[in-house]
């Protein structure tokens, strides 16, 4: 008893350490939140950096909900906490959990330069693994919540991923180290359908690229330059929103960013400051990238502990290589549906970058028998989006919403959250 009731105290002097007591600019909140490392692999040093925000409400009752960004390379609470989900709004329905990982990310580091020779997707993978064992022993009275893996962007490799981790070591693992993982819900022809691109660009695509090969090679490379290219003026991640302009109207977004398809960086270098009483703000980044390299925020934060030699920035510049990454998750999500996990797609119908039509060709080869036909679904008494349910996973769109779906349309994001985490359809009908 006595060893229990040290176990206790231990447990809770560790979380209090992490507890965020005030933070730069942040007005007085009812909800506790959490904020630093989680050691990976100590012979290495490797630490990933974490902010947990408990629910609104009923925190005993919630699902826990991870949410990572992509990149690879992208900070999940620079653009997810941030930019996306709040935690004013979502923190409704779930306990937060987000995650800036792999190393070399945002506040996450390594001291073993030669860490980032074989970063990918499976490092990436079992670290983000490690990280949660290591968080719930740091976090015990959220065990036995249900448990959701959620994401954008190259997250539609990190999520399925690390669930499969998950699912593969719970047949195995000890008690304490179990997951009560529940549930996981994470272009040419779109282009040229939103008049982005020539007919001529768009036929000489279809006739000279083989996107099946790993490389297509020249024409091919030649002519996708010309198709990034076509996207320089405006925003591929929300095709239909003002980009972030300088003080003489000058697009400062800069077309390094969608050159490659394998690029999910999403940088703005404006530094103006403007006084945004609503509605999206296509400058947020340049404020979050301010805010988190002040020693304020860090200390409040708990972060940067062993002074990093670089700042925090969106996207990291000193991952420089990826040594893997499949072609197709396809095999991994047919494993998680069969083996029972709850699997949710979503897509904003604005985005360039992941368009719908890609998800929705690439669905099709899943082979899964179709459930509820396609259907639009309801928000309030406006059309939120359109869905198809098959066998094991559920399809949806967001209408009007680009790449960060909370970003541009955080009601229907807070619909989708809440419904997917009570395992509910959409509704179909106005309300």
């Amino acid at each position: 008893r006595a060893r229990k009731l040290l176990d206790y105290e231990e447990v809770f002097d560790r979380q209090e350490a992490d507890r965020v007591e005030s933070l730069p600019g942040q007005p007085l909140v009812s909800f506790r939140h959490y904020a630093g490392y989680v050691t990976v692999n100590e012979p290495h040093g490797r630490a990933l950096f974490y902010w947990f925000f408990e629910a609104a409400r009923d925190v005993e009752k919630k699902p826990l909900v991870l949410w990572l960004n992509g990149g690879p390379g992208c900070s999940s609470i620079g653009y997810g906490e941030t930019e996306e989900l709040g935690p004013f709004l979502m923190q409704k329905e779930a306990n937060l959990l987000f995650l800036e990982s792999p190393f070399g990310v945002g506040y996450s580091y390594t001291n073993t330069s030669s860490d980032f020779k074989v970063l990918g997707d499976d490092l990436t993978a079992s670290d983000s693994y490690i990280f949660l064992v290591n968080w719930f022993k740091r976090f015990p009275q959220y065990k036995d919540h249900e448990f959701y893996i959620t994401g954008e962007s190259y997250a539609g490799h990190y999520v399925p991923q690390l669930a499969e981790k998950i699912y593969d070591a719970n047949k195995n693992c000890s008690k304490d180290d179990y997951i009560n993982l529940k549930g996981i819900m994470g272009m040419v022809d779109y282009a040229w359908d939103h008049a982005v691109i020539s007919d001529q660009l768009y036929d000489d695509i279809k006739k000279s690229c083989d996107f099946a090969l790993e490389d297509p090679g020249q024409p091919c490379n030649g002519l996708m330059d010309l198709f990034f290219h076509s996207f320089d003026p405006i925003d591929m991640y929300s095709l239909y929103t003002p980009v972030c302009t300088d003080d003489e109207g000058t697009s400062r977004r800069p077309s390094r960013l969608i050159r490659k398809i394998e690029d999910g960086k999403l940088h703005s270098t404006n530094r103006q400051f403007y006084n945004r009483l609503a509605g999206y703000d296509p400058c947020v980044s340049d404020y979050s990238e301010i805010f988190f390299n002040r020693p304020d925020v860090q200390e409040a934060l708990h972060a940067n502990v062993t002074h990093i030699g670089y700042n925090w920035t969106h996207c990291s510049n000193v991952i420089q290589t990826w040594s893997d990454a499949p072609s197709s998750m396809l095999p991994t999500l047919k494993k998680l549906i069969n083996g029972g996990i709850r699997v949710w797609v979503f897509s904003g119908d604005t985005d360039g970058r992941i368009p719908v039509t890609s998800t929705r060709y690439t669905l099709e080869k899943l082979g899964l028998n179709t459930a509820q036909k396609w259907a639009p679904w309801f928000t309030k008494s406006q059309v939120g989006g359109w869905s198809i349910i098959y066998d094991g996973l559920t399809f949806v769109t967001i209408r009007g919403a680009g790449h960060q779906v909370p970003t541009f349309k955080p009601v229907q994001a807070l619909q989708l959250l809440a419904h997917f985490v009570a395992n509910k359809t959409l509704p179909s009908q106005p309300f």
